[in-house]
């Protein structure tokens, strides 16, 4: 995997000096993490570490990330929205199956 595709931003800042893990090799990373839950993890030759951090999508729902034309149109119309180039059709809650 090429750096650029793990280091999306080259703007770091020391968070804690000289920690050691426990006996168990962990680290406590406290209020570094920022409230993030899950993360994936890189490591290179030199021992260096990167966490970063990613979300969950469910299942049901990866089908739009796995589809590049879908994704793309998704992301049309939501530019296109914030640019107010939207219409109103009212609303579609008749069609809804419960």
């Amino acid at each position: 995997m090429s750096p650029s595709a793990v280091i999306k931003n080259t703007d770091f800042c020391l968070v804690s000096e000289f920690a050691q893990p426990d006996a168990k090799k962990r680290l406590s990373l406290g209020e570094a993490l920022g409230g993030v839950r899950a993360f994936n993890i890189y490591r290179n030759t030199l021992g260096q570490i990167i966490l970063d951090p990613v979300k969950a999508v469910p299942a049901s729902e990866m089908w739009l990330y796995e589809n590049p034309q879908a994704l793309a149109s998704v992301k049309q119309g939501l530019r296109e929205s914030t640019e107010g180039k939207s219409v109103y059709r009212g609303s579609f809650a008749k069609h809804a199956k419960e």
